[in-house]
């Protein structure tokens, strides 16, 4: 969960590597560190904290001279984040430099070997050790110890190297970690995900799993772990340039949570022809759609949540049992699927470690895999049997917003093409849906207008310690997601329940002044769920609740009420989450958190 931005070029690279890592710096911002080849040395510079440590100790890279160079920033797995265990990590001699992405699984034993051959260690890392394993591989051509290391390697790794004896040569390799090259204008360019490279170039090479790429100034070539030559075509990356920046706003989160009605409508315009819907990508015919037994989503984090609302949808319309599963416990209880079984794997990325081996795995027994990704070209979209993707464009802030909106969309639109392939979705119903579906960004731009009144809100629990989330159905999914961004970013507890699960124990935490948030958007619930408001404000908690439109009935059991527009029953999730993402957002700029880099956290979880 490292950022890696490599250059070899006729322009200074030092700049350009500061620049690139800026881009990357959501992928860990514990340290950073670069490295430049200069007139017959390669000269390092790294330092604990973020990017603008490196950037002041390096004048913006006018330090480091020099038009070959490889940087890091990084988010640590192995040692604390400090100066001594920041990338780039050299040999002894300092003729081999390198960077690393990901887990070298036996590090320990390759350690142990190379200590007893008097490699000597200075840093607490799994890289350090690629570095002397290289130098003991070496006999002066680098691609034969890079395969060497390649072999003797266990674990997920992308790389970029750099060898003294070979000023005019960088090398990148890829396995289980994500990483990219394209020409630029006079060089070439690495990276772990395209924003780094979105100034330089639109053209990419997505590498694949033990890959090596060779480059100079002018010149690109690719090799597998044998050595052998493999052609390779790009991939055109269409995503507009200031998507990646800030564009006037304070945060990147804030930014993107006003980029979702956009979001949302670039996922469903394309799929939504005349009065149908068609998602080609989808490649399966009603006859299949109309064989399948199950369904079983597979995801992490935020787009798991996306998955247990998409289980009352798909079950709702096309009455397909559902499975979710958290990708890191779908690899190891022995799943049950076979051939009529659509595994869908959600991923903002498409690099996510856990979600992608549990892609291989489904596919190892027989499943079908459909991807729901947005990022072009990622690891999940080029494995999948099949790949739908959510046209959000890049996301730069930790805590997912736009990402979130288009994956739902996504699911959305699956739903309703199985419930009308299964001749369970009427015609009438699918239109009602859809015109409920194309109100949806407006209806978004709405909630986003009166943020105002949800800062306020904000303001009077900065001071909170606890806060919980509660909800029944759908609304249960939405809190989970309302409380994950709440302690994503403003590192107060948060913890969403089932509402029909208080009394079995998680009522005991309510206390005098506690906050509660109760989400009902489901009109069959309304009633079950005000008798919980009721339930933890004779308790003593303040109660804030979301819900929809003429619901009024909820203010005798509210102390505060946030309205959303009136949607169809199963989108609600859409417009719901819009003023807790603005809650969460407000409660952390006041206590003067991070919001876009929150701690101990990285956009990409790359490793397991």
């Amino acid at each position: 969960m490292c950022g890696i931005v490599g250059y070899i070029g006729n322009r200074q690279a030092a700049p350009i590597l500061l620049d690139g890592l800026g881009k990357l710096e959501y992928r860990g911002y514990d340290s950073a560190g670069i490295a430049v080849y200069n007139e017959g040395k390669i000269d390092m510079i790294k330092s604990k904290g973020r990017l603008k440590v490196l950037s002041e100790l390096t004048h913006d890279g006018a330090t480091l001279e020099g038009t070959m160079g490889i940087g890091h920033t990084r988010w640590a797995t192995h040692g604390s984040p400090s100066d001594v265990n920041a990338h780039p990590h050299f040999n002894a001699d300092k003729s081999i430099v390198v960077v690393h992405n990901g887990i070298i699984e036996n590090y320990l034993k390759l350690k142990k070997k190379l200590k007893k051959r008097d490699y000597q260690f200075v840093s607490e890392t799994d890289t350090e050790v690629i570095a002397h394993l290289l130098d003991y591989y070496y006999q002066g051509n680098p691609l034969e110890a890079i395969t060497k290391i390649m072999h003797r390697m266990e674990g997920s790794y992308a790389l970029g190297i750099m060898f003294k004896d070979h000023p005019d040569q960088l090398y990148a390799v890829r396995k289980d970690s994500p990483l990219i090259v394209g020409h630029t204008d006079g060089g070439c360019i690495i990276a772990s995900d395209v924003p780094a490279v979105l100034r330089y170039t639109r053209d990419v090479y997505f590498i694949e799993n033990e890959e090596i790429v060779r480059m100079t100034a002018d010149s690109m070539e690719f090799f597998n772990v044998d050595e052998e030559p493999i052609v390779k075509e790009p991939v055109r990356i269409e995503w507009d340039v200031n998507a990646a920046e800030k564009g006037g706003y304070e945060h990147f989160m804030l930014k993107e949570m006003y980029e979702q009605p956009k979001a949302v409508m670039d996922t469903f315009s394309p799929r939504i022809k005349g009065s149908q819907i068609e998602i080609e990508e989808l490649g399966m015919t009603e006859e299949e759609i109309r064989k399948l037994r199950k369904i079983m989503i597979v995801a992490c984090g935020s787009a798991s949540h996306v998955g247990h609302t998409s289980k009352y949808i798909l079950e709702g319309l096309a009455r397909l049992p559902v499975e979710v599963d958290m990708a890191s416990e779908f690899r190891y209880r022995n799943p049950i699927l076979d051939e009529q079984t659509l595994v869908v794997v959600i991923s903002q990325s498409g690099e996510t470690a856990d979600t992608l081996a549990a892609l291989r795995q489904a596919k190892k027994m027989g499943a079908r895999v459909l991807g729901i990704v947005n990022v072009v070209g990622s690891s999940i979209a080029r494995e999948a049997d099949n790949v739908m993707y959510t046209w959000a464009g890049p996301e730069i802030a930790v805590a997912t917003t736009k990402a979130y909106s288009a994956q739902l969309t996504a699911m959305y639109l699956l739903a309703m093409k199985f419930g009308k392939a299964r001749g369970l979705l009427r015609e009438d119903e699918l239109q009602e849906m859809l015109g409920s579906l194309k109100a949806l960004p407006a209806q978004i731009e709405m909630i986003l207008s009166n943020r105002e009144k949800i800062q306020k809100f904000a303001n009077r629990y900065l001071a909170a310690r606890d806060i919980f989330f509660i909800g029944r159905g759908i609304d249960h999914a939405i809190s989970m997601e309302g409380s994950l961004k709440l302690k994503e970013i403003s590192y107060i507890h948060s913890e969403a329940y089932a509402a029909g699960e208080l009394k079995h124990g998680t009522i005991s935490l309510v206390e005098e002044g506690t906050l509660v948030a109760a989400v009902l958007t489901q009109k069959e619930l309304y009633k079950k769920m005000i008798s919980n408001m009721e339930e933890v404000r004779t308790r003593g908690a303040f109660v804030m609740a979301v819900t929809v439109e003429g619901n009024t009935e909820v203010e005798k059991a509210a102390d505060y009420v946030i309205y959303i527009p009136e949607t169809n029953k199963y989108f609600t999730n859409s417009l719901a989450i819009i003023p807790l993402q603005l809650f969460a957002y407000y409660i952390a700029v006041g206590r003067g958190c991070d919001v876009d880099k929150p701690r101990n956290l990285a956009k990409s979880v790359t490793v397991e």
